[in-house]
């Protein structure tokens, strides 16, 4: 039977809804400024005349350079109310990297923070908008002027682009996973079924992460039940500000990642400050070690919720209930898995031959359903490879138990063949930071002439903690087998990581193999 129609709401309707029901309840809180959904919508509405004077329409592609700040929120929202895709980028990234999304996306209009004068000389689009400026191409003083003007919604189909959701880029150029109008639609809906369930204008969320990725579809998330955001001051998590900021405004979700979840629920500061209204801490962008979750759960209580997706799949692969949390290993509690699939989506574990594998086997986690993105911007090569037979391949590895539910255990990308054997370097990262000395591990393969490949861990200790690496290895010897244990380990002061807070591994065997090569031993990062 042929659809008669292919339309569906423009996400921009989210905020006009908001505006409509609330326009007095507050919509964005950042430091000392305020913002109610009336005011929000009426900047949008400015902000869209403004691009439309200078020559944006549907399909046009919009480049964001900024940290958290009202404006770059504004700019999503008028991007998609006129048809327009938002690309956003990491605002921790060089000129150069940004010069090259630039290119990449065929982006006509850019909007650039002015703390990042650099960015703005490299990337030379015809038409940039300075955020934080003084003078005609100034934000403010754009919107200023547009104030009262009233822009309508672009009709917009299911398929229309609305979104560049550009990968992180740990193996090569990043890729721009292609995010449409219909598919967020029903990823928010899903993200309000399984997440956040019960949420309304009375609740209030914090914003602890770069609202340019998954930050940025939470947000959106609280927009669609008029849900007042918090902004912390500056551009660097402080815990100290982040629970002084959940007491103050009786915050009940936060979106996070293990790592920043860590931070928030190691610190000091967590006792200082009333958290009970906290229902939901959300946590995705990689598993979380179960060290680190009892320790979270132990402080923080029933409140985890964690998801696992990637951005091309816009988060929306599994979710770990608060319910499915436990603060204690025992009889019946399932551990490491990421959960059970979200709602309306559907996982599959498959080898090489696209063959499903059985409960229990360890193979490429796959899945299909509506919240799979549309496909890699002017990439054909990537969509061959991410595609196969209707399935979207994540590259991560893992298997189902028989009640459906998903364990990862690891990138295939991070997994290393030493004679022989396939090692995955979660299960050892695991048993290590049962080790109270350690704080971080990551273990990666490394060239061996002798076995092929062989892991090398490298670990952060936890406060004054001291060991030494032989210590470490001769401590994990009796629980794993010989062909698992790590040749080496180092001790550094820290792990490298991306601008989103996730370990970036390949930063990992650049610096050791550079190491190796000028014969150095044990460094620090």
């Amino acid at each position: 039977m042929t659809r008669i129609s292919n339309r569906v709401m423009n996400l921009a309707h989210f905020l006009r809804q908001a505006a409509r029901r609330h326009p007095d309840g507050l919509a964005l809180i950042w430091g000392e400024k305020r913002w109610t959904w009336a005011d929000l919508d009426i900047r949008v509405d400015a902000m869209a005349a403004v691009m439309v004077e200078r020559g944006i329409d549907k399909g046009d592609r919009v480049l964001v350079q900024a940290r958290n700040c009202n404006q770059l929120i504004e700019t999503m929202f008028a991007s998609f109310r006129l048809g327009a895709i938002w690309v956003p980028t990491n605002f921790r990234q060089t000129p150069d990297e940004v010069a090259w999304l630039v290119r990449s996306s065929g982006a006509s209009l850019m909007f650039c923070e002015a703390v990042f004068p650099g960015h703005i000389e490299a990337c030379a689009v015809r038409d940039t908008i300075v955020i934080g400026g003084k003078g005609a191409d100034s934000y403010d003083e754009l919107v200023a002027q547009h104030l009262g003007e009233r822009v309508s919604d672009v009709t917009v189909d299911y398929d229309d682009p609305c979104w560049f959701f550009y990968t992180s880029g740990t193996t090569g150029r990043p890729k721009a996973a292609i995010l449409t109008h219909g598919q967020m639609a029903f990823v928010i809906l899903n993200h309000l079924c399984d997440l956040m369930p019960g949420i309304s204008e009375d609740d209030a969320s914090l914003v602890v992460a770069p609202l340019t990725h998954g930050a940025g579809v939470h947000f959106l998330t609280q927009v669609a039940r008029g849900v007042k955001s918090v902004l912390p001051d500056g551009d660097r998590l402080d815990p100290e500000q982040a629970w002084g900021l959940v007491e103050e405004w009786r915050v009940s979700n936060i979106f996070t990642v293990p790592t920043i979840l860590k931070i928030l629920a190691e610190h000091p500061a967590v006792e200082r400050f009333d958290h009970g209204s906290l229902r939901q801490v959300i946590y995705a962008g990689a598993p979380m070690y179960r060290e680190d979750q009892k320790r979270a759960l132990a402080t923080l209580g029933p409140v985890l919720v964690q998801y696992f997706g990637l951005g091309e799949v816009t988060g929306a692969i599994t979710v770990l209930r608060p319910q499915d949390h436990h603060a204690q290993d025992g009889p019946g509690v399932k551990l490491g898995t990421c959960g059970r699939e979200r709602t309306g989506m559907q996982v599959s574990i498959q080898d090489d031959a696209c063959v499903v594998l059985p409960a229990g086997a360890t193979g490429e986690i796959c899945v299909c359903g509506p919240a799979v993105f549309a496909g890699y911007h002017d990439n054909p090569e990537a969509n061959a490879k991410a595609f196969r037979d209707g399935w979207f391949r994540t590259g991560d590895l893992g298997h189902l138990d028989d009640a459906g539910d998903l364990f990862i255990t690891g990138r295939a990308s991070d997994m290393y063949i030493s004679g022989g054997s396939n090692v995955y370097p979660r299960e050892i990262e695991e048993k290590i930071l049962k080790h109270p000395a350690i704080d971080e591990v990551a273990i990666v393969g490394m060239p061996d002439p002798k076995w092929g490949e062989v892991g090398i861990a490298v670990c952060v200790l936890r406060g004054e903690a001291a060991i030494s690496e032989q210590e470490i290895i001769e401590w994990l010897r009796p629980q794993i087998a010989s062909y698992k244990l790590p040749r080496r380990v180092e001790i550094w002061d820290s792990l490298p990581k991306s601008g989103y807070g996730k370990v970036t591994k390949a930063a990992m065997r650049e610096a050791l193999g550079k190491r190796e090569l000028a014969g150095a031993s044990a460094p620090s990062a």
